[in-house]
């Protein structure tokens, strides 16, 4: 019998069913509906504001969310009195006063205008009575009573704040007065008061809890906090508000929720209400799209690298602080870490010694950076094992 052709009428029916067949399974492919891709977290531009300036930022990391003139100089009014305020805290901290040192309240200090603590000319009241009066009260009286005894009057006192200003960064700023009265040459912005906010709660967080408090009585006298944000909003727990004819109203607020904190500033609206809407709704929108979290903490390990000629072969690297990054909601699953090392690196080394940059990227746009610092100190091994390594590197080096 002889073998079927590939011509013969079989051959053709065969080939003409195969044909059949991978065209209705290309035609059952091609109804197949494609993959859906990946939800992305959708966010919306910032809301805009009626206010002459303002600014988000996360307060760990330091990220700005949002902002508008931020770097325009504008009068800050009373929001002065948080420099104020953050210079005793450092007094404090550093031992130089105590909480139950007396102030003599002068005839200058009684006499300053503007919003008062009420204290009384020649009486003495206690450093913590005059930071409660500062903080909550906003009292010029108590302010000045505070420069005066700290630095000999407002002048020298206005000096110190400038200079630690300039030690905090925060580049848009002069003080002549510790009230914030007006002057043309008392200025400040949105960004170096967020900075200022920041050093404030991470410095001193033993006093933080005072920018919370929603009333203090003093000489028989309670007074509200006048950031009203902390009756409606119980994650809000700071900072201060401010207001002259020439600033308008200004808030600066701070609140965390979740482990996330958001420290705004907005300037230059038209009203107590208009501050505390406008505040809200920076604050509303930078927790609802964006989370912070800790990616790194201080100390962490984070690589291991060869060290050569050291008492051990390897170093640990890690950040000097906790290192945190703000992304939108649902994209955390996205990051990585990116690290930059020396090609070699010889001992000795001491603890704390840059050796490195670490970024954290989110896709390709980095969301934080920070140099790897050695976590400990490495001396120099003997003189065999020096030699050894050398060796060592040389092979490693000829076959890299």
């Amino acid at each position: 019998m002889s073998q079927l052709s590939f011509r013969s009428p079989l051959r053709r029916l065969l080939g003409t069913l195969l044909l059949c067949v991978a065209a209705l399974s290309l035609a059952a492919q091609a109804q197949q509906p494609a993959p859906a891709p990946a939800p992305q977290t959708m966010i919306p531009a910032p809301p805009q504001l009626a206010a002459s300036s303002w600014i988000l930022m996360d307060a760990n990391s330091g990220e700005v969310l949002a902002e508008h003139n931020a770097d325009e100089r504008l009068p800050p009014a009373s929001l002065t009195k948080l420099m104020t305020a953050y210079l005793v805290e450092r007094e404090l901290d550093r031992g130089n006063i105590a909480m139950e040192d007396m102030v003599t309240i002068s005839e200058h200090a009684w006499r300053t205008g503007g919003s008062k603590m009420f204290v009384e000319v020649d009486t003495q009241v206690s450093i913590h009575d005059l930071l409660y009066g500062i903080i909550i009260q906003s009292g010029n009286d108590a302010s000045v009573a505070v420069a005066e005894h700290l630095a000999g009057g407002e002048r020298p006192f206005a000096d110190l704040m400038n200079q630690h200003a300039t030690r905090l960064g925060m580049h848009d700023t002069n003080f002549v007065n510790p009230t914030g009265l007006p002057d043309a040459d008392h200025y400040s912005s949105a960004r170096d008061m967020a900075t200022l906010s920041r050093h404030i709660i991470d410095d001193y967080p033993e006093h933080y809890a005072i920018y919370a408090e929603r009333y203090f009585t003093y000489n028989d006298i309670r007074q509200p906090n006048r950031n009203r944000l902390l009756w409606r909003d119980s994650s809000v727990d700071g900072l201060k508000t401010g207001h002259t004819n020439e600033a308008g109203y200004c808030l600066v607020a701070s609140a965390e929720r979740d482990g996330m904190r958001l420290i705004s500033v907005v300037m230059g609206t038209d009203s107590e209400e208009a501050r505390a809407q406008e505040t809200q709704k920076l604050l509303s929108y930078g927790f609802r799209y964006y989370e912070t979290l800790e990616v790194y903490d201080e100390g962490e390990t984070i690589a291991t690298p060869r060290i050569w000629g050291g008492e051990v072969d390897e170093l640990r690297l890690g950040v000097a602080e906790a290192l945190w990054a703000t992304v939108p909601r649902s994209r955390n699953d996205g990051l990585n870490a990116r690290l930059s090392l020396p090609d070699a690196i010889n001992a000795p080394v001491a603890a704390g010694e840059t050796l490195g940059t670490l970024q954290v990227v989110l896709g390709e746009e980095v969301v934080a950076e920070r140099p790897l610092v050695a976590l400990e100190p490495v001396e120099q091994g003997g003189l065999f094992k020096r030699l050894l390594d050398t060796i060592r590197q040389f092979i490693s080096g000829f076959f890299n």
